[in-house]
């Protein structure tokens, strides 16, 4: 409950004209798609994608779009762990740096870490930077897209 409360603060304070409630919406969107992907339930975590998505991230093609682009995303990411000997991926959210909340879309900056085994060996990626777009659809919040910068 405690990390739910500060998460909160934390929110309020980087949330700008935005409601706290509509941040936090915001922000479980985002958490639960970030949850669903370290379980490796991407059925779940593409649930949190819209219609319509736009990734761009460190691995060929670099870019996805479209009606489809969360799942080709997910595909190439799949064949790109294997090739490369990849297991257990994982991110970590660090603390919010921006969330901007006007009408029914989003715009938010969080630093990021990506954590995996490479043939064996523990990998943590830190300093990367996750800037994640949504829309309000009806009652609930759906990426449009990503852009993850590795730093």
């Amino acid at each position: 409950m405690h990390k739910i409360i500060a998460a909160l603060f934390a929110i309020t304070l980087t949330a700008g004209s935005a409601s706290a409630s509509d941040t936090l919406d915001v922000m479980r969107t985002v958490w639960h798609y970030v949850d669903s992907f370290n379980k490796g339930d991407v059925k779940t975590a593409l649930g949190d994608c819209a219609a319509q998505s736009s990734i761009i991230d460190e691995f060929p093609p670099y870019t996805w779009q479209g009606t489809t682009g969360c799942a080709d995303w997910s595909n190439d990411f799949d064949a790109y762990i294997k090739k490369n000997g990849m297991t257990g991926p994982k991110v970590t959210l660090g603390r919010l740096t921006h969330v901007d909340v006007s009408g029914d879309r989003a715009y938010v900056v969080v630093p990021a870490a990506f954590t995996f085994k490479q043939n064996g060996k523990q990998i943590t990626e830190r300093g990367s930077i996750w800037t994640v777009t949504l829309q309000k659809v009806a009652d609930s919040w759906h990426i449009t897209g990503w852009a993850w910068a590795k730093h």
